[in-house]
């Protein structure tokens, strides 16, 4: 008889399975660019990484100085995390995983200084 875990194994094998099926092909000039759930969920997060660098460019126009606010680290810590499981799940890629680590405990670690900020100053005010 097999033990329960292995159906669980099963099923995760599956899923995994499942998000490397090709969903559709771009071309792009000559090339096939081919489309699975993994590779949504990688776009996604590399549109999330980038689009903080729109988010830091509005906050530092307004204010007139370099500023970081908090939707920049937000969207940092998303947006590495989702490639992230990409490299890890989709790809296997250890160079991914090891470039996509460092930037996501930057953000956690600067959002954590911001909500402890945040919070000293209202105990202040």
């Amino acid at each position: 008889m097999e033990s329960p875990g292995y159906f669980k194994d099963k099923l995760s094998l599956t899923i995994l399975s499942t998000m490397n099926d090709e969903l559709f092909v771009l071309q792009i000039l000559d090339f096939d660019v081919i489309i699975t759930p993994w590779k949504l969920i990688g776009y996604l997060g590399v549109a999330l990484f980038g689009s903080r660098w729109i988010i830091q460019l509005v906050s530092s126009s307004k204010t007139g100085k370099p500023t970081f606010p908090i939707l920049f680290w937000v969207l940092s810590l998303c947006g590495s995390f989702l490639t992230l499981s990409y490299f890890m799940f989709g790809k296997n890629d250890s160079v991914g995983i090891l470039s996509n680590l460092f930037p996501a405990s930057v953000a956690t670690y600067n959002l954590f200084l911001e909500m402890r900020w945040r919070r000293s100053q209202k105990v202040v005010g």
